[in-house]
C-alpha cells in the first residue's frame, strides 16, 4: 500500500506593495473562516505576520500539488481582503520588529526563551508520512537523519535577514537551531528509546510540552505520521511537492529496511549539525557532504544519491520519473534563495524582491 502524505506550510503576510511584514493573521484567519464552507485549513503561527495551512493526506502527489496551489490561492484571497498578500519565503528580507501572536502559551515561550521568541519570524515546511506504528516510526527516524541535510540544502530559501544578505542560502536553519530541542538527533534504536528520550527531554522543564520537540524529524504527536521538519518553505509551489516525494521515498526506504533488519548509519550527532551547517550555507549553489561519507562532494551528485537510494520505492510508487524531471529542473533554475538574489539584482530592492515573490508564490 502506497504511504499517504501531507505537507504543513508556513507563509509571511507582507505589505503587497512595499514587501514589509504585516502582521494581519488575525484578520486573514476571520477572513478565512466566512469564506470557508467547512473548518478552515488555516492557523495562526508564532507571530502575526505569519498564516500556517495544512494539506489533506494524499497517495497521488498529483492530489497533493492541486491542494497546495489551491490552498495558496485561498489564502492569498483572503489575506487581499484583510491588506496583506501572502509570500512563501522563509524569512521576511526587509526589517522587521515582529509582533508575537496572543495567548498564555506565546507569553510563556516569550518569558522562557527571552529573545529567541521574539525575533523567531522563520517560514518552514513539514511534510508527514503514514507508518504503521511507533516502531515502524522510529526505525525511519534512525534510517533517515543522515539524509535531512540534503532536504534542507534542496529547500533552501532564506538567504536575507534584517535587510542584508546573510550569505547563507538557509539562514532560517540557523535562527530556528537556537531552540534547545532543534535539530538533528541520535539513534534511538527503538520506540521506547525514543518515548524514553522524550519523557527525559520533558523532565528538564525547559520545554512546556511534546510540541516543542523541534527534531529535524520526529513522530508526530497528533498523527500516525513520521514529520520531517527541517525544510524552508518552499518559492515555488512545485519544489514542495518534489520534497513531498523524496521524503515519503526517503520513509518507505528507512521501513524496508527496518523491516529486513539493516542496522541504521551510525554517524554522530556532531557531524550530522556540519552537514546541516553546510546545507545551509551553500543550498544547492556548492558542495554538500555526502550521507555515506560525510565528505564534501558537489550538490548533483549527493542529489543523484539520493534518487538512486530511494529509486525502488519511488518505482513502486510511480513517483521516480516525476521527481527526476523535478530535480533536474530545480538544479537548473535554483532554489528559492538563488531566485531571491537573482530578482533582487534585477529589482535593485528588497521591497520590490518580496513583491515579486508574492506572484512566484502561486506558481
Amino acid at each position: 500500500m502506497v504511504r499517504t502524505v501531507g505537507v504543513e506550510e508556513e507563509l509571511l503576510l507582507v505589505d503587497p506593495r512595499t514587501g514589509e511584514p504585516r502582521a494581519r493573521s488575525t484578520a486573514v484567519l476571520a477572513v478565512a473562516e466566512r469564506r470557508s464552507a467547512g473548518p478552515s485549513a488555516f492557523e495562526e503561527e508564532l507571530q502575526h505576520e505569519q498564516l500556517e495551512f495544512a494539506t489533506t493526506p494524499h497517495t497521488r502527489m498529483r492530489d497533493l500539488a492541486e491542494e497546495i496551489r489551491r490552498t495558496r490561492a485561498e489564502a492569498a484571497q483572503s489575506a487581499a481582503a484583510a491588506g496583506a498578500a501572502v509570500v512563501a519565503l522563509a524569512t521576511s528580507p526587509v526589517l522587521v520588529q515582529p509582533s508575537l501572536g496572543d495567548g498564555e502559551r506565546h507569553t510563556w515561550l516569550a518569558d522562557r526563551f527571552g529573545e529567541t521568541t521574539q525575533e523567531q519570524l522563520t517560514c518552514g515546511c513539514h511534510v508527514h508520512v503514514s507508518v504503521e506504528s511507533d516502531e515502524e516510526g522510529v526505525g525511519v527516524l534512525d534510517r533517515v537523519r543522515v539524509w535531512l541535510p540534503v532536504l534542507l540544502a534542496l529547500s533552501a530559501n532564506s538567504p536575507f535577514w534584517q535587510g542584508r544578505d546573510t550569505a547563507y542560502d538557509s539562514y532560517r536553519s540557523r535562527v530556528w537551531g537556537r531552540w534547545p530541542s532543534a535539530g538533528p538527533v541520535e539513534v534511538f534504536g527503538s520506540a521506547r528509546g525514543y518515548h524514553d528520550q522524550v519523557r527525559a527531554l520533558m523532565e528538564t522543564e525547559v520545554l512546556r510540552d511534546p510540541g516543542m520537540l523541534y527534531f529535524d524529524a520526529r513522530l508526530s504527536h497528533r498523527y500516525p505520521t513520521v514529520e520531517v521538519r527541517v525544510a524552508d518553505v518552499c518559492l515555488d509551489p512545485d519544489d514542495t511537492v518534489l520534497l513531498a516525494t523524496l521524503v515519503r521515498g526517503l520513509v518507505e526506504t528507512a521501513a524496508r529496511a527496518w523491516r529486513a533488519g539493516d542496522p541504521p548509519d551510525a554517524t554522530g550527532v556532531s557531524l550530522l549539525r556540519m552537514a546541516a551547517w553546510q546545507a545551509g550555507r551553500c543550498g544547492l549553489g556548492g558542495d554538500l557532504l555526502h550521507p555515506a561519507t560525510m565528505r564534501p562532494e558537489p550538490a548533483r551528485a549527493v542529489l543523484d544519491a539520493l534518487l538512486a537510494h530511494t529509486a525502488d520505492a519511488l518505482e513502486d510508487s510511480a513517483d521516480r520519473r516525476a521527481a527526476e524531471k523535478a530535480l533536474s529542473a530545480v538544479c537548473e533554475r535554483g532554489t528559492g534563495a538563488r531566485t531571491q538574489r537573482e530578482v533582487f539584482a534585477h529589482t535593485g530592492g528588497l521591497g520590490s524582491m518580496v513583491a515579486e515573490c508574492v506572484s512566484l508564490t502561486r506558481g
